[in-house]
């Protein structure tokens, strides 16, 4: 596989940094593969439109920024509209369809579920809304196994919040799943 670029973005306080952090992470130590994760929490940290960014990729990473993003996930309206421009022709947006109502024109695949109303109604928490995402972007970009990212996401998250961010994993990667058919 070459080079491979995934942008988490949002409003600051979603956990996409996180979620960012858990993805390179089951990229580099679970797969073995090179992986580099930067992101953007100024005074977005406070609610403005924020990002994590992950490169993955087999060779050495030699330019640790993205060029254009193979996947956007947007969990906001502002994010979708600022960042979409990025997006690779071919690529995937993911985005809370509750949230992001105007999707932007392009040649790349569209999937949508309410991601957050996922974690809150089904999942029992809110808060891990971004590992429910996170489960839907390792579905839709098959970057990492489903096995080594569900891996990372439980040697991140403390042991008396195992089992809930196990299931908001797997609720995101099945929603993902159903959503893109």
């Amino acid at each position: 596989m070459s080079r491979y670029e995934l942008r988490f973005s949002g409003a600051g306080g979603q956990g996409l940094i996180t979620a960012g952090i858990i993805m390179a992470k089951a990229a580099s130590i679970y797969e073995g593969r090179q992986a580099v994760q930067s992101q953007s929490y100024g005074p977005e940290a406070r609610g403005g439109a924020s990002k994590s960014e992950v490169i993955i990729s087999d060779t050495i990473i030699d330019y640790p920024k993205i060029t254009k993003c193979d996947a956007l996930l947007a969990m906001t309206q502002e994010a979708c509209t600022k960042y979409s421009d990025d997006l690779k022709e071919g690529g995937i947006l993911l985005y809370d369809s509750d949230l992001v109502t105007k999707l932007p024109e392009g040649n790349f695949k569209k999937v949508g579920f309410n991601i957050i109303n996922t974690a809150k109604n089904d999942v029992g928490r809110e808060i891990v809304a971004n590992i429910v995402a996170l489960g839907a972007m390792v579905a839709l970009t098959g970057q990492v196994s489903r096995e080594n990212a569900e891996k990372a996401v439980l040697s991140s998250v403390p042991e008396a919040f195992i089992e809930l961010n196990k299931k908001a994993f797997n609720m995101g990667f099945e929603r993902a799943l159903a959503a893109s058919k």
